[in-house]
């Protein structure tokens, strides 16, 4: 079995499982004793409805591994029974080798499902619904209504809605489970349903769904291929989809690409993968601050005092840069701030930056006195100063927008690539404000 230390998150899962068959104590005691390598073989305890329960809870990656563990027979009873969303998200993070079988596993009607979830791009929102919906005919009365939508709600991942399609299955309205009980039995759903609702295409990216159902809050919001009822998508799933989106930000903004597996899965090869082209990229952007060191050489011999500031001139610009693009990129990411917004921003930001740009100066006067430097340096540092934290307010205001603006994903605007741009750019304000109140 392969190690990996999510096992040990199973522990407390696998033991309230355990509650549902004979002497629960006991078993319990046994999954906390036994070594965490060896710690899943217990699941062989455990029925198919409790292990597709399992899956539920349990990260997908380690799905995987409780999968490698159970019986062949029991494996195949669980992924009978397990919700078809969550079964296609494990074979989609399985290795390429396993795919087949865990598929071959599925009895025929529940692999075409999972087959057409695999169909859909891996971030649109298809990928991600589940199928599992309640859905009725409008040309039904509420008796009847009410025995289909009853027939279905074993299965349905959430009975909130109940959708209404014509029979050629084109989404025409929808209506709460109670309305639907507690209208009068010979009553049209037609007459019942609502048709002002939301409804995402299936090719929607999952982030964009999950803003939608979050800023109207809902359960649940319907699935469309051209029109076609399809699926849905619920609050849940929203929640996974918002922390999976949230960590390749925070990944993204750091210099790495995200790495799809949990950190202590990866492999120091695979680190290696998703860090370097960032790193090569910025290293060959960086160089251009070598580049501008060599071009005001003259101004540094003369005034080798200029040299000393530099790291705190460059660090100051990036880290401005940096809190910026951090406040914006997460603004954006939760629907707050648009492209339009952009004179907003630039205003507030630069705004804040003078205040900022003030605050620093009067630090970096105070520290050029400190340090014993003539009267032409600090001012040329204090100046600096200024001038870099409102040229860093602006380039960090801007970028992330116009980055979205173009189709690219604003979170590539991160820490690094803000530092980096600051680092030249300031050097040079740096330099020609020397030019100009030292040398004339």
């Amino acid at each position: 079995m392969p190690p990996n230390i999510e096992l040990s998150e199973l522990t407390d899962l696998i033991a309230t499982w355990l509650e549902a068959v004979p002497d629960a104590q006991r078993r319990a005691e046994q999954v906390a004793a036994v070594p965490v390598p060896d710690r899943i073989r217990v699941l062989g305890v455990l029925n198919e409805q409790q292990v597709a329960e399992l899956f539920d809870h349990a990260s997908p990656h380690a799905s995987i591994d409780v999968l490698d563990e159970l019986p062949s027979e029991l494996r195949g009873r669980a992924l009978a029974v397990a919700a078809p969303d969550v079964i296609a998200e494990i074979v989609r993070l399985s290795p390429d080798s396993q795919q087949h079988g865990l598929r071959a596993s599925l009895p025929a009607d529940r692999r075409a499902v999972v087959d057409g979830l695999l169909s859909w791009p891996e971030d649109s929102v298809g990928a991600r619904m589940t199928p599992n919906v309640t859905s009725i005919v409008d040309t039904l009365t509420v008796r009847e209504a009410n025995r289909a939508a009853r027939t279905q709600a074993a299965d349905a991942e959430t009975i909130a809605y109940v959708y209404v399609t014509n029979e050629a299955g084109l989404l025409e309205g929808v209506m709460s489970f109670r309305d639907l009980v507690l209208a009068p039995g010979s009553t049209s759903v037609r007459e019942l349903m609502d048709t002002d609702l939301l409804s995402v295409d299936a090719r929607t990216d999952q982030e964009a769904a999950s803003r939608m159902l979050i800023a109207n809050h809902l359960f649940a919001l319907p699935v469309v291929d051209e029109g076609r009822l399809i699926g849905i998508i619920t609050s849940d799933d929203v929640a996974d989809i918002i922390d999976e989106e949230f960590t390749e930000d925070a990944e993204r903004q750091g210099g790495s690409n995200p790495l799809d597996v949990p950190y202590l899965r990866a492999s120091p090869f695979l680190l290696w993968r998703k860090r370097i082209l960032w790193l090569l990229a910025l290293f060959i952007a960086e160089a251009y601050t070598g580049t501008v060191l060599r071009h005001f050489e003259e101004e540094l011999e003369t005034t080798v005092t200029l040299a000393f500031f530099i790291p705190l001139l460059i660090g100051t610009g990036g880290n401005t840069g940096t809190q910026i693009t951090s406040t914006l990129v997460r603004a954006m990411a939760v629907g707050d701030v648009r492209f339009r917004d952009m004179g907003k921003v630039l205003t507030k930001e630069l705004t804040a930056g003078s205040f900022i740009a003030l605050t620093m100066a009067l630090a970096a006067i105070i520290r050029a006195w400190t340090l014993g430097v003539g009267v032409e340096v600090a001012i040329t540092v204090t100046l600096t100063v200024a001038a870099i934290v409102i040229w860093s307010s602006l380039i960090g205001s801007v970028l992330p927008l116009l980055l979205r603006r173009i189709g690219l994903d604003p979170a590539v605007v991160s820490a690094p690539m803000i530092s980096t741009i600051v680092d030249g750019t300031g050097l040079i304000i740096y330099f020609e404000i020397a030019r100009l109140v030292i040398t004339g």
